[in-house]
């Protein structure tokens, strides 16, 4: 089957870099591999140009927090409109505004509407200006609300699927992982030049984390077990509003001189990172799937996660699930260490989190979703 037009809404899009971003971005190539033509709708950031020229740009504003991320405006000029005519299916990636949009396109139109669940909302609720509770009941009834009209959801894990049963999602839900380009993460080149610039050049066992620098990721956690590994160096690949915070956590602990905040890095440069540590560290519970585990298994690197049902799900056994505590988690830094890479880990990521598995089964559900709109 293929698809005149598929229409991506979402709210989170470059030049944020984050693992939203990239699963959308995994997901558009793949399916324009298949012969699948996909406009994205996302917000206008200023002082950024686009290099492809099927994403079509929202009027956006600054929100007021600290944060990346726009208020976009529910408008498309008479030329945008032309550009996302003729829609098939539309395949939403945020419930907010871009999200409304996509389903009000839907509805009008009487094409499917599918979303892909990519982000536990209500973990966020403390950027909000507002009581944090009501914000994560707010989140969690948005979620709810907007799943519920969709013609399908897609979960990254099974965990997810839970999840929105419990906040009373009752229309179909697929599980499918978020992709990375596996074959590129598993060839990447071990670098004593990569591992200089990482903080390690003395030859030190070095572990990494890869995360956006916010609350909700649980950076500090890393931090803490690292001052419980005297030897131990560790690279924060990432940048965010919570960096100066970590910066000065670190300090505090002692351990500045064996961390290295390195900001964003391009990911084209991310296989031969991995490649370089010795050990990946994954200190959220809030993920949904976490691209960033994916992209280490692919690296045959040794995991250690803290331990929530997502990452469960993402690791299937491999890799050291451990208690949210430092102890625990330096405890099994230094086992990890030990034991040096794991190949069977490269075996999982190709068995489970490749472009084109993705791509395959969102084309299966394209295909369910329009047949029974058909039928």
């Amino acid at each position: 089957m293929i698809l005149v037009r598929v229409g991506f809404f979402t709210e989170c899009y470059k030049p944020i870099v984050n693992g939203v971003v990239a699963s959308i971005d995994a997901l558009r190539d793949g399916l324009c591999a298949r012969g699948v033509e996909v406009t994205t709708v996302a917000p206008h950031f200023p002082r950024f140009v686009d290099d492809e020229s099927d994403v079509v740009r929202i009027p956006s504003l600054p929100l007021p927090t600290q944060t990346a991320y726009r208020l976009c405006l529910p408008y498309l000029n008479a030329d945008d409109r032309r550009r996302v005519r003729g829609l098939d299916i539309v395949h939403a990636h945020s419930p907010f505004v871009t999200g409304w949009m996509g389903a009000s396109y839907a509805r009008r139109h009487r094409i499917p509407l599918v979303f892909t669940y990519h982000t536990r909302l209500d973990a966020y609720a403390h950027y909000a200006p507002f009581d944090r509770g009501t914000t994560e009941r707010a989140m969690s009834e948005l979620t709810r609300r907007y799943a519920n009209w969709a013609d399908a959801v897609v979960v990254p894990t099974q965990a997810m699927e839970f999840r929105l049963r419990e906040l009373g999602v009752r229309a179909a839900i697929a599980v499918v992982p978020s992709a990375i380009d596996v074959e590129r993460f598993a060839g990447g080149r071990r670098s004593a030049l990569v591992r200089a610039r990482l903080g390690a050049s003395d030859g030190a066992p070095l572990a990494l984390v890869v995360s956006r620098l916010a609350m909700e990721k649980n950076v500090e956690l890393a931090l803490d077990a690292l001052a419980r590994t005297p030897d131990l160096r560790l690279a924060v690949v990432g940048e965010g509003p919570h960096r100066a915070a970590l910066e000065e956590r670190a300090r505090r602990l002692g351990v500045g001189e064996r961390v290295r905040f390195t900001g964003t890095l391009a990911r084209e440069r991310l296989p031969d990172v991995y490649a370089s540590v010795d050990a990946f560290v994954f200190p959220s519970t809030t993920d949904t799937q976490g691209l960033v585990l994916a992209e280490a298994l692919a690296a045959g690197l040794p995991v250690i996660a803290a331990d929530s049902e997502a990452s469960r799900d993402v690791l299937v056994g491999a890799g050291r699930l451990v208690a949210p505590d430092p102890d625990a988690l330096a405890d099994a830094i230094r086992d990890a260490l030990a034991a040096g890479r794991d190949q069977s880990a490269v075996h999982l990521a190709f068995s489970r989190f490749t472009v084109e598995m993705q791509t395959r089964r969102i084309l299966e559900l394209y295909q369910e979703v329009l047949a029974a709109r058909a039928a």
